[in-house]
């Protein structure tokens, strides 16, 4: 789309009469209902979606990490650039939801990150550092001050240790938030109600070992939205479909309740019970009239002139100090500038801002039935205005993890609105419909990170606008570097003007604003030696890996043919890449005839797939069943034991596979291993996590008809991606024909 059809889109999504109706729904009750996850995407979406806009409660939510560590459905994006589009997406998440959200990794690199997946929580706390952690989560409440507390997952076996963490360290986070004695900026704050949920996490990713504890409340799912007619269920996965790199977002099929457990409680008839759920029950002496006004609001269906007449009314009586007062008098004053039929709208000319360059921002605004209303742009520190548009000053940086995201409040650049409604001031702050980022000068650097095959040669291209910190015995002759013929891995660093320079990353998607991150800029290099086969390999991927990228960087004669070249392949070889049966059109179709085509001969290599990716086991040269829940059919421990289970050519051509390559793994080992397969295949590999079974599934390989299939569930395209040398020396092996 263009960027004026995605603004069309973005307005015709959010009339102003659903617009006043969520306004008006979220000043039903003081209280607040917060959610404690370790990604983005843990929220409970449908369940959120009824407590906010049925019940109105206001909504938090606080996210131990950025979901680095994780997969990535619509892109190549990975580490700290994956963080950022996951920031960005839980942010468009958490609007759809009207909730704030407070994350708990300030910045990348941090301890408190997504390292990938682990089965223990107290494992994820020793590598977070568990009063870092506590620290952490205990300020989120103080900041967010939520009245109840549910973490997303339950602390048992079978389930991601980085949620198991959350769910353990609540009840000390709750003791530290309120505990007087710990000194913050913040006051300190006492969560009244701790839940767990009351239903199994078991799924396609994980396997909760113990049953869940036992109901003693039920959060409603039946019912639907009055205004917009949609099932708390499919208001809750409008918000999950804003997880795209993971996949997320399906039409539900049913409405479904939410039971929960109160810990140390006994049975409710609703979360609220026993709490001030009117503004009466703070003791406000307008409090009874506040709640009267609400109600007539809401019964109204949030028509513009009872919002407006109410709305005023009750904005006279809101106490000018405390939390709730500021939170209902933000809502207060939204819902008067709509109801008014005011608009104040801004749109940056570009994306994206360079320091000294000027991005213009177009403002428009509409006075409605306010007496006067103005709109400037609020800016953060270092961001300046003038005729030309706004400017960035050189020594701004980008801020790829924002602290945390305020729908009713958004982070500067924004809209700073005034106006008056029959004399009484209003004041709001707006998002722009599309908001500048700042993007710090930074240097070209091409590639970022290199491997360079020593048995095949010693000097590779790399195109840097900077200074190269060479080590010694290295060259730089223009755009080629020459090396001496020693392996090892070098970290060269950029500079400029003998400073270390920077790099920087646009991290774009159609769903998301634009976002920046930048980094140190450091050349990182791989000299190695690895045996190429004689072959030519016909790649088939989907975007979600560059197997094919290093596989020519080692010197394998590559070709990346379209689909229809299946039909009658002209290779030795055919590699199929991550996820590349679900995400490559007619690639899944054809997998019958590339099945005939190795049992005529042919080498066919299968990277690592899940269930739902398009996999058919009887599609396949013979029969593969990949295991799920994943999480018993992974090994996370990237030093596991490796042991060859057969004396294999994939284990001893052309390059011999010995304990050494399988050293310095980065992340985990693999997963989504198979849990099945036909007598045809041999398994070539044994490894396990600590105190588990050892599994089989990780690397098979069998001789079907006179040709060969090998399915390889290692997360070698992750490896060669961080250098590791084994991954491309078995890599090598596993495009090899028979």
């Amino acid at each position: 789309m263009t960027p004026d059809q995605t603004r069309l889109e973005a307005d015709r999504a959010a009339p102003r009469i659903v617009q006043l109706w969520r306004l008006v729904t979220g000043m039903r009750t003081p209280l607040t209902f917060m959610q404690s996850g370790a990604h983005p995407d843990d929220e409970t979406s449908g369940m959120l979606a009824a407590l906010r806009f049925r019940d109105g409660l206001d909504l938090a939510y606080v996210c131990s990490t950025r979901g680095e560590g994780g997969q990535n459905d619509i892109g190549r994006e990975a580490g700290a650039a994956l963080g950022v589009l996951r920031t960005a997406e839980m942010e468009r998440a958490a609007e759809i939801l009207d909730m704030r959200v407070r994350w708990m990794t300030p910045a990348p690199g941090d301890p408190v990150h997504d390292f990938g997946f682990s089965k223990s929580g107290e494992e994820a706390l020793a590598r977070w550092g568990r009063d870092r952690t506590l620290d952490r989560f205990a300020r989120a409440l103080r900041v967010l001050r939520p009245d109840l507390l549910c973490p997303t997952f339950l602390d048992v076996p079978g389930q991601h240790g980085h949620h198991r963490a959350m769910t353990l360290l609540a009840p000390e986070a709750i003791a530290r938030a309120a505990d007087p004695a710990w000194e913050t900026e913040q006051e300190p704050w006492r969560v009244t109600k701790l839940y767990l949920p009351a239903w199994s996490g078991a799924g396609t990713a994980y396997d909760d070992d113990l049953p869940p504890p036992p109901a003693t409340v039920v959060v409603s799912g039946q019912g639907v939205d009055p205004v917009t007619g949609a099932s708390w269920a499919r208001i809750g996965q409008w918000s999950r479909g804003m997880h795209r790199t993971q996949g997320m977002g399906r039409w539900p099929e049913a409405q479904r309740d939410w039971p929960l457990h109160l810990v140390e409680g006994g049975a409710e008839e609703a979360v609220t019970e026993g709490l001030p759920v009117c503004w009466a029950d703070l003791g406000w002496p307008g409090g009874a009239r506040i709640d009267a006004l609400v109600a007539e609001m809401v019964a109204a269906l949030a028509r513009p002139d009872v919002v407006a007449r109410a709305g005023s009314e009750a904005l006279a009586l809101v106490p000018e100090r405390g939390h709730r007062a500021e939170r209902l008098r933000t809502r207060l004053h939204r819902a008067l500038f709509l109801a008014a039929g005011a608009e104040a709208r801004g749109w940056a000319e570009a994306p994206l801002v360079r320091p000294g360059a000027h991005v213009p921002i177009r403002l428009e605004t509409r006075a409605g039935a306010l007496e006067a209303v103005s709109a400037t742009v609020a800016l953060p520190e270092g961001w300046t205005t003038g005729e030309a548009g706004v400017t960035v000053s050189p020594s701004v940086d980008a801020t790829a993890y924002p602290d945390g995201y305020d729908p009713l409040d958004p982070a500067a650049p924004c809209l700073a609105v005034e106006g008056t409604w029959r004399g009484t001031p209003l004041s709001l702050r707006l998002p722009l419909d599309r908001t500048p980022a700042a993007r710090p000068d930074g240097v070209a650097l091409k590639p970022e990170a290199e491997v360079v095959n020593l048995a095949r040669e010693t000097s590779v291209a790399v195109r840097c606008d900077g200074d190269l910190d060479l080590p010694e015995g290295w060259r730089r002759e223009g755009a080629v570097l020459h090396l001496p013929p020693r392996v090892g891995l070098h970290e060269i660093a950029v500079l400029r003007d003998g400073a270390p320079a920077r790099l920087v990353t646009e991290i774009a998607a159609p769903h998301i604003p634009t976002r920046v991150l930048a980094r140190p800029a450091i050349l990182r290099l791989r000299a190695l030696e690895v045996a190429v086969p004689d072959a030519r390999v016909a790649v088939f991927g989907a975007g979600r890996d560059r197997v094919a990228h290093w596989l020519r960087r080692i010197g394998v004669d590559v070709s990346e043919p379209h689909v229809e070249a299946l039909d009658d392949p002209q290779a030795d070889t055919v590699l199929l890449g991550v996820f590349a049966l679900r995400f490559r059109d007619g690639l899944a179709e054809r997998m019958p005839r590339l099945s005939d085509w190795v049992r005529g001969g042919g080498t066919l290599t299968t990277l690592y797939h899940r269930p739902w990716d398009a996999w058919d086991p009887d599609a396949m040269p013979a029969p593969i069943e990949i295991g799920q829940p994943s999480l018993r059919w992974r090994v996370t421990d990237n030093a596991a034991k490796v042991t060859h289970l057969a004396d294999h050519p994939i284990l001893a051509a052309p390059n011999p596979i010995s304990d050494a390559d399988w050293e310095g793994w980065h992340k985990e080992r693999g997963l989504y291993f198979a849990r099945s397969w036909d007598a045809a295949y041999t398994p070539l590999l044994e490894m396990a996590d600590p105190g588990e079974a050892p599994l089989r599934g990780a690397l098979l390989s069998g001789q079907v008809g006179q040709g060969r299939h090998t399915h390889c569930a290692l997360i070698l395209h992750h490896q060669m991606e961080h250098l590791v040398p084994g991954a491309f020396r078995l890599m090598a092996n596993l495009v090899a024909p028979i």
